[in-house]
């Protein structure tokens, strides 16, 4: 199946399912980046981990790399008329900036736009003000700097329910509240319903075996019950398909990025 069978399968489908994975968290030119590595190794030593989608963020545009958002916007142009749903396992603040259609995009694990308590207090999820942005940004340019010291404190406030401090509300946290998506993920589960006996293609772009639970293993699962589904997986390393979808789609051996350009 080429690029120009897999535009008609998308314009000729009734309802389309995207999955957004950890590639989309920085293309290949942050990897290569030794300010990127140094700091998130940093991060880790410090016990900062839950700063890593902001840190990636910070990094991207450090490094100018806007190919991201460009082809997530293409992707929202080819897409627009269709009905269609997003699930992102990447924590990318730039996703959630998309012109998708309303509600029909959904982070389960999370991003830097939120923060949570600490010990992970239900009631306690805010979301990121400017005062906390200015602080982590001059944080960030330190630790691109390589002139941050370990023990240098970030204080995004205080839950105002257990006096605990604040951290970003993403699957880095150690207590992760999930509260932060629950409500879109209801939406797309009851839009996943209605995906049963229509023509779906589903579009399942860098996702990794991270969180197989929330993209891979359902959206396999999708396309094996339904008898009109394509499934198009893109994937530099993981791109097989299972024994039970052939027949029904294509893997690709391609980074998702660079594919969606060709694409859109």
């Amino acid at each position: 199946m080429n690029i120009v069978d897999i535009i008609a399968e998308v314009k000729s489908a009734d309802m389309v399912l995207v999955g957004l994975g950890e590639e989309f968290d920085g293309g290949k030119r942050l990897k290569d980046s030794a300010e990127y590595v140094r700091g998130k190794e940093t991060l880790k030593e410090s016990g900062y981990h839950w700063l890593q989608p902001a840190w990636n963020e910070f990094c991207n545009e450090k490094i100018h790399d806007d190919n991201i958002k460009n082809v997530l916007e293409k992707l929202a142009f080819l897409l627009e008329d269709k009905n269609y749903f997003v699930v992102s396992t990447a924590t990318n603040k730039t996703i959630a900036g998309i012109p998708w259609k309303k509600d029909r995009l959904v982070m389960p694990c999370g991003s830097s736009t939120k923060k949570q308590c600490k010990m992970g207090c239900s009631e306690a999820i805010e979301n990121v003000n400017e005062e906390d942005e200015k602080l982590l940004k001059k944080y960030f340019e330190n630790l691109y700097n390589g002139i941050l010291l370990k023990n240098e404190e970030i204080n995004l406030g205080n839950c105002s329910a257990c006096g605990e401090s604040m951290v970003l509300n993403n699957v880095y946290a150690e207590n992760y509240n999930e509260a932060g998506y629950t409500e879109q993920w209801k939406m797309y589960t009851k839009w996943l319903q209605g995906t049963l006996n229509h023509r779906l293609i589903v579009l399942e772009l860098g996702v990794s075996m991270r969180f197989p639970s929330v993209i891979r293993w359902p959206f396999e699962k999708v396309a094996y019950f339904n008898n009109k589904a394509t499934f198009i997986r893109v994937n530099e390393n993981l791109y097989q398909l299972t024994e039970e979808l052939a027949g029904k789609g294509v893997g690709i051996p391609q980074n998702a990025i660079e594919w969606l350009k060709i694409l859109c």
